[in-house]
C-alpha cells in the first residue's frame, strides 16, 4: 500500500492493507471504490499517528470527532466528511470481525450540517437596470410599482399579494404588512417606490371597482394572486433582458443583502425582514464559518491566539464539539 507523508507504523498500515484486499477479493469492489476507501483511511491513519496513536484499537469517539474537526478546519465540505466517516465505519466493521477492535468509535459521529445555500441575489446595477425599464402599458405600470415596493421594503410574496390600499401611507412613506404568524410590521417605503405606486394608483382607478380593497389588482379589477404576480415578474424580466429569472424572493433577498452591505446592521435588517430568529437573517452575511472563526480569534479577548509558541492543546479542545 502506498502511503504519502511520514512513514506510518505497521500496526496501522497492516490492517488497512488487509481491509483493502478484503474489498477487492471478497466484496469485488471496483478499483475506484477501493481507492476512495484507501485515501480516506490513510488520512485517518496519518492523523492518528500525529496524535501518538499507533493501533486501531486505541481511538475512541472523541478521537474521531477530533479528526472530523480537523477535516472541517482544512476546508473539507460536509458531504466529503460524511463519505469519509462512512469509510471509517465500514473499516471498523471489518476490524471488529477480525478481532482487532473492541467497538466502532465512528458509529455515533456525524458530519457537520451542510450550510444553507445562499439565496440568489441581483447586484445593485442589475436591480437599477430592471427598475429603470419604462412601462409600456397600464399593467406594466402596476408591475413596476410592485417591483419597486418589493425592493424598497423587502416584502414577501404573500405580503405583497395581501396588501390593501389602507396599508399604504405614501405621505409618511410607510407600508403596514401582515407577515408570518399574523405579525404586523411597519416598513419604510423609498422615494422611487412611492413615485411608482402613485403612478399605479392613478391607473388603478380605471380597473378596480370602488369597493375593491386590494392595492394591486389584475385586468378584471380583482386582487392579483401569487401566481399572477410571479407570472408578471417573469414577463418583466424577459422584456428587460434580465440575466436570471425574476421572482418575488429575488427582490427580497437583494433588498436584504444590499441593506446589510451598506449598513452592517444585522438587527435592523432582521426587523425589516420580519425574521423571528436572527440566525435566519445571518444567511445574508455571506460569511462562512472559517471567516467567522478568524474574526473571533483576532477579536475576542479570551480567544486571541499567541504568536510564537501556541498552546498545543488548541486542536485537542475540538474533541468537545
Amino acid at each position: 500500500m502506498t502511503m504519502s507523508g511520514p512513514e506510518l507504523p505497521e500496526s496501522l498500515t497492516g490492517p488497512l492493507a488487509d481491509f483493502l484486499r478484503y474489498l477487492a477479493s471478497e466484496k469485488r469492489h471496483s478499483v475506484h471504490t477501493s481507492d476512495n476507501y484507501r485515501r480516506d483511511l490513510e488520512r485517518l491513519a496519518a492523523w492518528l499517528a500525529s496524535q501518538d496513536i499507533h493501533a486501531w484499537s486505541e481511538p475512541g469517539i472523541h478521537h474521531i470527532r477530533g479528526h472530523v474537526a480537523n477535516l472541517a478546519r482544512s476546508g473539507m465540505g460536509s458531504r466529503s466528511i460524511a463519505r469519509h466517516l462512512s469509510s471509517i465505519r465500514r473499516f471498523y466493521q471489518f476490524l471488529l470481525r477480525e478481532g482487532l477492535a473492541r467497538d466502532n468509535p465512528a458509529l455515533d459521529v456525524r458530519a457537520p450540517k451542510t450550510g444553507r445555500p445562499l439565496p440568489k441575489v441581483a447586484d445593485v446595477d442589475q436591480v437599477q437596470q430592471l427598475l429603470d425599464t419604462p412601462p409600456e402599458d397600464p399593467l406594466e405600470v402596476r408591475d413596476l410599482a410592485m417591483l419597486e415596493l418589493m425592493y424598497s421594503s423587502g416584502l414577501r410574496l404573500a405580503e405583497l399579494a395581501g396588501l390593501d390600499l389602507e396599508d399604504l401611507d405614501l405621505r409618511a412613506g410607510e407600508v403596514r404588512v401582515l407577515g408570518k404568524g399574523n405579525k404586523e410590521r411597519l416598513l419604510p417605503v423609498g422615494r422611487k417606490a412611492r413615485e411608482a405606486i402613485e403612478r399605479w394608483l392613478e391607473v388603478r382607478r380605471q380597473l378596480a371597482p370602488e369597493q375593491e380593497p386590494a392595492a394591486f389588482v389584475g385586468q378584471r379589477g380583482r386582487r392579483l394572486g401569487h401566481r399572477g404576480i410571479q407570472t408578471r415578474l417573469a414577463r418583466w424580466g424577459l422584456r428587460a433582458g434580465a440575466d436570471q429569472p425574476l421572482h418575488p424572493h429575488l427582490f427580497r433577498h437583494s433588498f436584504a443583502s444590499h441593506m446589510l452591505e451598506s449598513s452592517g446592521d444585522l438587527r435592523a435588517v432582521q426587523e425589516l425582514l420580519g425574521h423571528s430568529d436572527i440566525a435566519t437573517t445571518q444567511v445574508y452575511t455571506h460569511l462562512d464559518f472559517q471567516h467567522l472563526a478568524r474574526v473571533y480569534d483576532r477579536s475576542h479577548p479570551r480567544a486571541r491566539r499567541r504568536t510564537g509558541n501556541m498552546n498545543v492543546d488548541d486542536d485537542n479542545n475540538m474533541d468537545d464539539l
